[in-house]
């Protein structure tokens, strides 16, 4: 790599190269496990006490359940083949029920067929969410003269231009708001939608474009679950994929938070608490103002360039009910469109969603509600019990849930979610255009091309690979990037 050379895991001289990764994450254990299999020496430094960033396992009256992030999109491979080679093919697992519902107007209804992150092929696919006049406004997207694209444009902005705000308030909103939490008014089309980026640039009917999409999707014949879990929660995948990087000759270093990165003749010095490495490549995998601070010196221009990133901060709040107190519709949970008003923006019902939850304990009932989406924090003040409180107000609005929990868990995700609004493809790009004058750095993440697992995994062997001088899979990522759900509620 200028660092370590692709495949060798050695230097220009020959001596084994030294990989230090910054952040235990998920992207900053995928890089460690991806530079390992180089033949490469490799240090993780972790400030926190514990591996896995936002995928924490945890439990609720003795259950296992994932306190962060609980599912991970299985129609891109590498979340998947990540946990299979770390040891849990045995324990991957699709959702029960993949139904989920939107609680909008006042009543629970079934979340439509046949739409691309809420923009339909047909607007009959949207009957029963959407009001009549909605309806007839969708279907005017074939009478409309182009709506000009450019290099970037707000989701929000382009669909309502296409098919009217209805859409946006009602599907998109919601959906978007299960993946960045985040406002689709302002949210990149480019970056958060790319499938839609694309018919919006070649076809002049938004419709047309996502028919074209469907037909793609039908032509590849793809099968098998959208979306994977792991028995016992997603959270287990950091700890296993840490437990492969330690047996192939990997440290992790917990609680060592990285104080100053420095370039020197040969490499880079990495100063953590009480060590100071030496390092022939370095990955920094982690949020993007940490990111900023420690390249602040060595590569200001990336640096101010992270700063400007923003995040949401959001809660979730675990309930457990006796099942035979508590009676809960069929599917795997709702989403709220912010329009309606309520405060939780989602809740997925997690024993009827995940089979191993139901068979830990038949006897109890297990779901999760989320609160907190950009620009919108102020519920986050609320104490834990508020949180619950208001949780089960909307619980009870929405299913008629009135039954006492008898366990109660609130997990709070300040600056959990960066956004990614008009413009961030070519601001990640400039990033890597000044982090790719440094030899031996590379960056990786959620900031940059996508908040789901899978996708961070990408990120994180882009990185790698671009040490070893290929660039092919950032590339890759800046021109195509990608989509990816966080696992949030209701999906």
């Amino acid at each position: 790599m200028r660092a370590a050379d692709t495949g060798t895991g050695r230097t220009h001289t020959g001596h084994r190269a030294h990989v230090v990764v910054v952040g235990g994450g998920i992207a900053g254990l995928a890089a460690a496990h991806r530079a390992l299999a180089t033949g490469a020496e490799v240090t993780v430094l972790e400030a926190s006490g514990r591996v896995g960033g936002k995928l924490l396992p945890g439990e609720i009256e003795g259950v296992r359940v994932d306190l962060g992030a609980e599912s991970m999109l299985a129609r891109r491979p590498e979340a998947v083949a990540l946990a299979q080679e770390a040891g849990l093919a045995d324990a991957l697992q699709a959702p029960a029920t993949a139904s989920a519902s939107l609680w909008t107007r006042g009543t629970l209804r079934p979340m439509p067929k046949g739409h691309v992150m809420g923009v339909p092929g047909y607007p009959s696919a949207l009957a029963g969410v959407l009001s009549e006049d909605g309806l007839r406004r969708v279907a005017q997207d074939a009478e409309l003269p182009p709506t000009e694209v450019g290099e970037d444009v707000a989701v929000g902005r382009y669909v309502a231009a296409r098919v009217g705000r209805e859409v946006v308030d009602r599907l998109v909103e919601p959906l978007l708001g299960g993946v960045y939490a985040g406002d689709a008014y302002e949210l990149s089309l480019r970056m958060a939608v790319p499938q839609l980026y694309e018919a919006a640039r070649g076809h002049t009917s938004l419709l047309d474009g996502v028919r074209a999409i469907q037909r793609k999707a039908a032509a590849r014949q793809q099968t098998g679950p959208v979306f994977m879990g792991i028995a016992g929660g997603v959270g287990r995948l950091p700890l296993a994929v840490a437990d492969a990087v330690r047996a192939r000759g990997g440290e992790i270093l917990l609680g060592h938070p990285v104080d100053e990165v420095r370039r020197t003749a040969t490499g880079w010095q990495v100063r953590a608490k009480d060590r100071t490495l030496t390092a022939d490549a370095l990955v920094l995998a982690v949020p993007a103002p940490a990111a900023a601070r420690l390249l602040a010196d060595v590569a200001p221009g990336a640096a101010a360039e992270l700063r400007s990133v923003a995040y949401a901060s959001m809660a979730l709040m675990t309930l457990a009910y006796r099942r035979a107190d508590a009676d809960l519709p069929e599917g795997s949970g709702f989403l709220v469109p912010p329009v309606d008003g309520r405060t939780i923006k989602a809740s997925t019902f997690a024993s009827q969603k995940w089979g191993w939850i139901a068979e830990e304990n038949p006897d109890l009932l297990v779901l999760r509600t989320s609160v907190g989406r950009h620009g919108e924090e102020k519920d986050l003040e609320r104490d834990d019990s508020e949180l619950i409180d208001v949780s089960r107000a909307d619980l009870r609005d929405a299913v008629g849930l009135t039954a006492e929990p008898v366990a109660t868990r609130v997990m709070r995700w300040h600056d959990g979610l960066p956004q990614y609004p008009v413009g961030h493809h070519a601001r990640v790009a400039r990033v890597r255009a000044h982090v790719g004058r440094l030899p031996g750095l590379a960056v990786c993440g959620a900031a940059y091309d996508g908040v789901g697992i899978p996708a961070c995994v990408a990120s994180a062997y882009a990185a790698v690979d671009q040490l070893g001088g290929d660039g092919a899979g950032v590339e890759a990522l800046t021109a195509h990037p990608v989509q990816s759900l966080h696992g949030g509620a209701g999906q």
